[in-house]
């Protein structure tokens, strides 16, 4: 199952607002809350922290806290006893710095249920250390890192490499999306709190888009606060299982183009081509529709096509276009990918499926 978090950080509003928030967040459907307790300067924090807690369990969210060797350091706590986090209202705690994985085995096996959430972003072989000293697996979950400050974020090679490591151990894993309205997050600097670097400044759906598709990640969490409500809705509409790529159809599109693009269940031939991804189901299901010739234009990348009579045999065929190409006449342009969505083409798989939907 695929879940959506939002994050709060008691130092930076009222209760009124947290609670505000959470109620809204858990109306459009979200079911998880980070925090950090690494920011949690003072006492006064961390009660005003589990207070808001006390309202997130009430609410039914997952609620884990970000901490580090430090904090447990700093509150003379032992790895061996974690209830001094249950009783604070946690469900997990996310380990930003781990141990030595001795340590991360033990704490899974707590007695309170609680998750031992792992920092992905490292790209070492930690995860590979603590799975060596047979731990709970059940209670084992990841999480990436976000990054405050600009051109920190990770490169799409190492988010990569890093989620199918804890994917290919059954490890539940989650990523952290940036909110373009939010003022908030644990640290002073506020430049966005994405995971991945080219989803700084990019729109919060399309990022969620992007990260689900990938398949290796389960939950998203916005990392900063407070989104605002059209981003909160925006992503409760969101297909969590299925890509659904954003268009804007050509005046000149006909009926029975407009029902190929918008009404079909489109996916990517395995036989994958350079150029374009093919959705060539159309061609059969229309085979007797009449495609007359229309919007004869040179084709560039983010075009949607579909071939017309001038092809006989792929005639109703759907393209998208991955690069710029020639037209040879018997293509017609009936749409354009939405210009902030078209790097996703570069992540489509072969045999992925895939819908289109009008902007």
């Amino acid at each position: 199952m695929r879940n959506l978090g939002i994050s709060i950080y008691p130092q930076h509003a009222t209760e009124k607002e947290f609670v505000d928030y959470m109620e809204k967040a858990s109306a459009y459907g979200f079911s998880r809350v980070f925090t950090c307790l690494m920011s949690a300067s003072d006492d006064k924090d961390v009660q005003q922290l589990q207070q808001l807690l006390k309202k997130a369990n009430d609410l039914g969210f997952e609620v884990i806290a970000d901490v580090s060797p430090t904090v447990f350091e700093d509150k003379n706590l032992s790895y061996k006893d974690l209830s001094y986090f249950k009783e604070l209202g946690l469900s997990g705690l996310r380990l930003d710095l781990g141990f030595s994985g001795l340590e991360e085995s033990v704490m899974s096996f707590n007695e309170h249920g609680l998750s031992i959430e792992l920092n992905m972003s490292q790209g070492t072989k930690y995860l590979e250390q603590i799975l060596s000293y047979q731990p709970n697996k059940q209670q084992i979950i990841g999480c990436h890192n976000f990054y405050p400050r600009c051109y920190t974020g990770l490169s799409r090679e190492h988010f990569l490499k890093c989620s199918a490591q804890y994917k290919e151990n059954g490890i539940r894993t989650a990523a952290m999306i940036s909110s373009k309205d939010a003022a908030f997050g644990p640290w002073p600097v506020q430049e966005g709190l994405p995971t991945l670097e080219e989803h700084r400044g990019l729109a919060i759906e399309v990022q969620a888009k992007d990260l689900f598709q990938t398949d290796l990640i389960d939950d998203l969490i916005i990392g900063n606060m407070f989104a605002s409500d059209e981003e909160l809705k925006s992503l409760s509409l969101l297909n969590r299982y299925l890509l659904e790529i954003t268009v804007e159809l050509k005046e000149q599109t006909t009926a029975v183009e407009k029902e190929i693009i918008l009404s079909s269940n489109h996916f990517n031939r395995g036989d994958v081509s350079a150029f374009v991804i093919r959705s060539t189901q159309s061609r059969v299901d229309y085979h007797q529709e009449d495609f007359p010739a229309h919007d004869i234009e040179p084709i560039t990348r983010g075009s949607i096509t579909i071939d017309n009579n001038g092809y006989e045999r792929y005639k109703g065929e759907l393209h998208i276009a991955r690069k710029d190409m020639d037209n040879s006449g018997n293509t017609n342009i009936v749409a354009t990918i939405d210009k902030d969505e078209q790097f996703l083409l570069d992540h489509v798989h072969p045999w992925q499926k895939f819908k289109l939907i009008e902007k």
